[in-house]
């Protein structure tokens, strides 16, 4: 019969010292540490990878922890076979590592037997990415175009126009509080307390100043905290179907306001989600002739390799050779 799936070891195990015991008080407060060093994002994911491996051995039988080098080679194949993507499998195997490490155990996904496998799933699969498609200016307008006239659609509006001017992740714009928000003459400051690329929270400055056209981030984000009667905690709230405010949104928010704006619009709703902003503020940015350096200060990207992608992506008609062989 095959066993019950358990979390991961990622959290519950602290070395105890020799000749001792901790008590209940220092062990909860090193666990404490511990899952502060991983994003909870992160955790959610290596315990629902971790239920997927555990499953996988249990219906044949194999050890997971410590699991062999050929358990974890042939569960990685039996992933591809299923049809999921590269970068899913090696997040799957991410979690086997954290859990095996952890536990005190050499992981065995560095061991050649799993390399080798991943190379060759690599190979066959490809690691090309299907990004979501980017949301350009006239695109934006157009799914602002179909916001209901209530204070859901003031919400939205606010959602889309400062998400996207500001080049936020998801999880960014869900944690705004009041007093992250600093507005002056020129526009309103927001300060990102953590963020993917600052987990240790430093803080990030974002500026967005105020928009020429009825587009305007910085007037639509004060209409919201205007119409919500909004003046401390949380920025972005959940409105109840009877139009109630009430708490912090979760990040999915984000990608369902797009896609369902998208809907109304006439767009393919599977095409867009919540990143569909931050990559069109990249590509908006850069067909507009907007330096590398400024596009990437906005963005906080700590490496210029993604943003080329955007880059290249807004750039192949503009300047694109075949266009002058006379065709």
């Amino acid at each position: 019969m095959a066993t019950p799936p358990t979390d991961p070891p990622l959290l519950d195990l602290v070395p105890q010292p020799p000749g001792g015991e901790l008590t209940r008080f220092e062990r909860e407060r090193v666990e404490a540490y511990v899952h502060a060093s991983r994003a909870d994002s992160t955790i959610r994911g290596y315990r629902s990878d971790w239920r997927d491996f555990q499953r996988w051995c249990g219906e044949r039988g194999a050890q997971p922890l410590p699991a062999a080098v050929e358990t974890v080679a042939a569960y990685i194949a039996s992933v591809a076979g299923s049809g999921r993507k590269v970068g899913t499998i090696q997040r799957r195997l991410a979690a086997i590592a954290a859990a095996h490490t952890t536990a005190g155990h050499d992981s065995p996904t560095a061991r050649d037997g799993v390399k080798l496998t991943m190379a060759g799933i690599r190979r066959t699969l490809g690691v090309a990415q299907q990004g979501k498609a980017a949301l350009l200016r006239d695109d934006i307008a157009a799914l602002i175009s179909k916001l209901p006239k209530k204070l859901i659609g003031i919400r939205d509006r606010a959602i889309l126009l400062v998400n996207f001017a500001g080049a936020l992740r998801r999880s960014e714009l869900a944690a705004l509080n009041v007093t992250d928000l600093e507005f002056n003459n020129e526009g309103v400051v927001i300060v990102i307390r953590r963020s993917k690329t600052d987990q240790e929270g430093e803080g990030q400055k974002v500026g967005i100043p105020f928009g020429q056209t009825a587009l305007c981030p910085v007037l639509a984000l004060t209409r919201w905290l205007e119409a919500a009667s909004i003046t401390e905690g949380a920025v972005f709230r959940a409105i109840s179907r009877h139009g109630l405010v009430k708490g912090r949104i979760e990040p999915r928010v984000v990608a369902a306001v797009v896609k369902r704006q998208a809907a109304r619009a006439g767009m393919d709703r599977t095409k867009y989600a919540g990143h569909s902003l931050r990559a069109g503020f990249c590509t908006q940015a850069a067909i507009n002739g907007v330096p590398d350096r400024a596009i990437m200060r906005q963005t906080r990207h700590k490496s210029a390799s993604m943003l080329q992608r955007y880059i290249r992506d807004a750039s192949i008609f503009r300047e694109n050779a075949a266009a002058r062989l006379g065709l």
